[in-house]
């Protein structure tokens, strides 16, 4: 372990050991449950344990007279004080030019439960083992009613209606590209491929659950709200705004650490209402923290999409048209950012780095009686481009081409950028083709003949898989305000309204920071968390490096420029003459000079203080490609992975420690999706299946043997002035379409051809033994 002081001077583009690690190690994290305040009470919720049912009454009497039991609390009851549910923007049409159609999520079902999990009542105890006997003694009657789970329910013309505006279980739905030239497009190729493809709903599992605990201070009314999120001032303002109606300037949002986010940490949650409506009623500190259980019922999942996906290609394997027909369960409560990503942020990525010009992609999102889908991992553009890298290696097969050779054949040349997709979104940079070559030089791919004949030899089937794609990051928000306070005391302190959740973000800050000071990374303190400090758009879509990162380099340059000037005066010297290196200013070709902390401490509030905000151009464009070897056991149908190389484009790299292991995560969690995981309801009673680590297949440390990337830094980003791109989402969109296009080209060799094409996730030692047979 090495603590911060021993790190040294290294700035950007050095592999320095993260920052956060060492208190993290010794235990020193300070996550949301680890924080308890004099006279907190405990809530916990009451879960309904159907799909779909009327509330017909609701008995907490025996709960409230129990010792300790502080309060009860049910949805009339927020109803009653003007609660109101969690908002869903209207910006979505239905077919038929409606506007997008779902019922509102309150933080406590009222009259209705929609799914297994959600919350029914809210105890408040002066303790967690009274409040687990008080839950028990509360009773609910049920009406039970019809429910549907998945999309095939949803679409059946009997189908139970989730909510009476959204006919069809039809939330919401969108179309792109042209109908006609694609109908055109099909009716001219040579050859037409067609899949019907499933990318399954997932659950994001991070280490640390959720957790909220709200303090009251009745003499200034307002209210402290400690998350985990990586969305502090979203939080604060959906729920000051759109939920209980008070200024802003009302709630504080701290947030210490946060043992991962993977988007599902970041927005408000009915539980967080529920902590901050229960602290201002009762005047005193409440805190929640969900039981993991509690996570696979009710926190948002990711995925649930069902396509049917196909591609015209000419005699030599061109594309000339590509369509998409998608339907999305997003649950129970539609949410903004489960339709968004399904309806627009994954198509913007749908024609990935192939000069693909005739589209028609129809997406429908559709409502069931499944816990909400929002962001997870990559947001959409996983989905995406699981389809395009899916259809690519079927097309290969079906016109007896390289993977590799018909991917070439249809990539979008650097002589084409800035390009614009069909989807009208701009690629400021890339060189696809340059990354396949890396990626297949590291794969040995010529020689993958005699690697799959040493593995029949020992009775094994051998394939490899390939996914080449990119993605677009920033989450379309390009502005990020930080502060930077050089204090007299020796200390540089940034604040960024940017999140850490595992990511490493402080310590590539702090690098930045070096760039600009020269000053070791020991003096620089880096803080986020906390609303009243500064506001943003928080942590999601790869953003935070190359928005906050930028905007921290260019008011670190200010804090510079300031002290030249507060130097010359000090020096009795023109600001033009002051030079500044390592932390002094000198007059140039003199030796008099003062030092950047000694110049702070003599300002009139012995600081030197900047407030900078900075807007970048534009998303960034990472890219790469990965390729999986696998090895089939004919047995068993256990898939091992035996190799795994990548070449990724992310731009200039700050520290590659840190984007290694961003994609070895990234990957990890692609493989999970590939192989294991998978959110599964019950058709029939609605109730969910894996709801424990016991039935969910998160995946293991040893899924894995071993990681190669190689990070080319050739290609900047344009559209920021770091030139970085982002990085956290990138093998997780990689990882999925390698790995099963690997287990599909196994399948193909052992002439199971069909079976490949048919493949669906997750590729479970079940499903592989039943395709081979």
């Amino acid at each position: 372990m090495t603590d911060g002081s021993a790190i040294g001077r290294f700035g950007s583009g050095r592999e320095v050991r993260r920052i956060e690690d060492a208190g993290l190690l010794a235990g020193a994290g300070r996550f949301s449950d680890d924080i308890s305040l004099p006279g907190q009470a405990y809530l916990g919720f009451l879960r309904s344990p159907h799909p779909h049912a009327r509330i017909v009454s609701i008995d907490t009497s025996e709960a409230l007279a129990m010792p300790g039991v502080v309060a009860a609390l049910t949805g009339a009851d927020l109803v009653a004080d003007g609660v109101k549910p969690l908002p869903l923007a209207p910006i979505f049409k239905r077919p038929d030019g409606s506007p997008g159609a779902s019922p509102l999520r309150p933080a406590l079902a009222h009259e209705v439960v929609r799914f297994v999990g959600e919350a029914v009542v809210a105890l408040v105890a002066e303790s967690r083992a009274v409040l687990k006997d008080a839950l028990d003694a509360v009773v609910v009657e049920y009406d039970e009613l019809p429910a549907i789970t998945g999309v095939t329910q949803a679409l059946a013309a009997d189908a139970p209606q989730v909510w009476p505006a959204a006919t069809g279980n039809i939330a919401a739905q969108m179309r792109h590209g042209d109908a006609a030239a694609t109908e055109a497009a099909f009716q001219a190729a040579a050859h037409i491929v067609s899949l019907d493809i499933v990318n399954q709903r997932l659950a994001p599992t991070p280490m640390e659950p959720r957790s909220s605990q709200a303090d009251y201070d009745a003499e200034t009314d307002r209210l402290t709200l400690r998350l985990s999120s990586q969305m502090p001032s979203g939080a604060r303002d959906t729920l000051c705004d759109a939920v209980l109606g008070i200024p802003r300037d009302k709630v504080r949002v701290v947030v210490d650490d946060v043992g991962g986010g993977f988007g599902m940490k970041t927005g408000l949650y009915a539980e967080d209402i529920m902590v901050a409506y229960a602290a201002r009623k009762l005047q005193r500190p409440v805190k929640w923290t969900a039981e993991r259980i509690e996570e696979f019922l009710a926190a948002t999942h990711g995925r649930d999409v069902e396509s049917r996906a196909e591609l015209a290609l000419d005699e030599t394997g061109r594309v000339l048209g590509y369509r998409v027909r998608s339907h999305a369960n997003v649950g129970a409560y539609a949410t903004t950012a489960g339709i968004i990503i399904q309806l627009m942020i994954g198509p913007w990525v749908s024609t990935s780095i192939y000069d693909i010009r005739t589209i028609d992609l129809e997406f429908t999102t559709l409502l069931t009686h499944t816990a909400p889908t929002a962001a997870y991992r990559g947001a959409g553009r996983p989905e995406a481009i699981y389809l395009i890298e899916r259809l690519f290696d079927a097309a290969a097969r079906q016109l007896g081409l390289d993977p590799v050779e018909i991917r070439r054949r249809n990539l979008v040349h650097p002589e084409q950028m800035p390009y614009t997709n069909a989807m009208g979104q701009t690629y400021d940079s890339g060189r696809f083709g340059s990354i396949i070559d890396q990626a297949v030089g590291l794969a040995d791919w010529d020689g993958f003949a005699a690697r799959e004949a040493e593995s029949r030899a020992r009775g094994k089937l051998r394939g490899r898989g390939l996914a080449s794609f990119l993605e677009w990051t920033g989450g379309n928000v390009f502005e990020e305000r930080v502060t930077v306070q050089v204090s007299g005391d020796g200390g540089i302190e940034v604040y960024a309204a940017t999140m850490p959740m595992g990511q490493g973000i402080a310590t590539s800050y702090a690098q930045l920071v070096v760039d600009v000071f020269g000053v070791p990374i020991d003096k620089i303190r880096i803080v986020m968390g906390d609303t009243d400090r500064g506001q943003g758009f928080g942590s999601a879509g790869s953003r935070s490096l190359f928005t906050a990162g930028s905007a921290i380099r260019h008011a670190s340059e200010r804090a510079v420029d300031t002290g030249r000037e507060l130097a010359g005066d000090a020096l009795e010297a023109a600001a033009a003459d002051i030079e500044y290196a390592e932390g002094m200013f000198r007059i140039a070709g003199t030796d008099r000079g003062i030092g950047l902390f000694e110049l702070a401490d003599r300002q009139p509030d012995r600081r030197i203080f900047i407030d900078a905000t900075s807007t970048v151009k534009g998303p960034s464009w990472p890219n790469g490609c990965h390729i999986c070897e696998v090895e089939l056991d004919p047995e068993t149908g256990t898939v091992d992975i035996v190799s795994y190389v990548s070449a990724n484009d992310v731009g200039r790299v700050v520290n590659p420690m840190i984007v290694r292991g961003q994609l070895d995560g990234g990957a990890v969690q692609g493989i999970g999706q590939a192989l294991g995981e998978h959110m599964v309801y019950d058709p029939e009673t609605g109730q969910v299946m894996t709801a424990t680590l016991m039935d969910y297949g998160v995946p293991r440390a040893d899924v894995i043997r071993s990681f190669v990337h190689v990070l080319d830094e050739s290609t900047p980003c344009l559209n920021n002035p770091l030139g970085v791109k982002g990085v956290g989402e990138l093998g997780t969109i990689g990882a999925t379409p390698a790995v099963v296009n690997a287990v599909a080209d196994a399948l193909v060799r052992a002439g199971h051809g069909a079976a490949a094409d048919r493949l669906q996730m997750p590729l479970t030692p079940a499903t592989v033994w039943e395709a081979l047979r």
